[in-house]
């Protein structure tokens, strides 16, 4: 099967604006977009790039419209979702500045809307939603990583809240105890929403600072400090995966049962 990639951009994660062609997705049954899709190359290959929080970052993560994000790249036939979500570190699995392929997630959002089922299809599907991660995917992602020298975490749980707020340090202390290792705002709804229309989808975590309680400096002094580094190791591994042909590995997109 022919692969299409989309790359779905988050907080100051840019891509060369010169390489940009705008394509005509303007509107979805959903609504709009956060911004027009555009196509840019990356190494070898064409793909569509979308930044989720709009082209001027005005769109905080509980306002995203990301029911017409992943429709949009559905109707241009996208296969492949590689999601970048900035993130918090909260155990040793994971350390700032660093990069991490999480294998799970545990959604704490509200609010949003999270699913295309409205109620007015023949039947309700049930998607199966055990393995949130698509696992030829990130296989293909860790391959290129270790390919091109890129330091990258293999699994981790990504702990998904609602934003636009950081966590306070009591909060992190209970997603500790509930076994997450990083925390975001931005996974979800998207894994979800691109499962249930058959894609596959992927989160490369780029961690850039400590979450609350596990710094005595201030988060925003953290982010400064580590993300330029994070960023450095996203942008090598997408280097390296688009230059390689790791990109043709094939595999059953997330199923579906009743």
């Amino acid at each position: 099967m022919n692969r299409s990639y989309a790359l779905i951009e988050g907080s100051g994660f840019e891509v060369d604006a010169d390489s940009l062609a705008e394509t005509a997705v303007a509107d979805t049954p959903y609504g709009q977009p956060s911004a027009a899709v555009r196509q840019v190359r990356r190494g070898d290959h064409s793909l569509y790039w979308l930044p989720r929080h709009g082209d001027r970052h005005t769109i905080p993560p509980h306002k995203i419209n990301y029911r017409a994000n992943i429709y949009a790249l559905h109707a241009l036939g996208v296969t492949d979702v590689i999601g970048i979500n900035t993130v918090g570190v909260i155990t040793g699995r994971v350390s700032p500045g660093s990069i991490a392929l999480p294998n799970q997630l545990i959604d704490y959002t509200w609010g949003r809307e999270h699913s295309f089922a409205d109620g007015t299809a023949d039947s309700v599907e049930h998607v199966e939603f055990g393995e949130p991660f698509a696992g030829e995917l990130r296989t293909a992602l860790l391959a290129a990583a270790a390919a091109a020298d890129v330091p990258c975490v293999d699994g981790g749980v990504y702990a998904v809240t609602q934003g636009p707020r950081l966590e306070t340090a009591a909060e992190v202390d209970r997603l500790e105890r509930d076994g997450a290792d990083m925390v975001g705002m931005t996974a979800m709804p998207e894994a979800i929403l691109a499962a249930e229309l058959g894609m596959r989808y992927v989160s490369i975590a780029v961690a850039v600072n400590p979450a609350a309680g596990r710094t005595e400096h201030s988060l925003h002094e953290e982010v400064r400090r580590f993300s330029k580094t994070a960023r450095a190791h996203a942008h090598a591994l997408l280097d390296g995966f688009f230059s390689s042909n790791s990109t043709g590995a094939a595999g059953a997109s997330p199923g579906k049962r009743q």
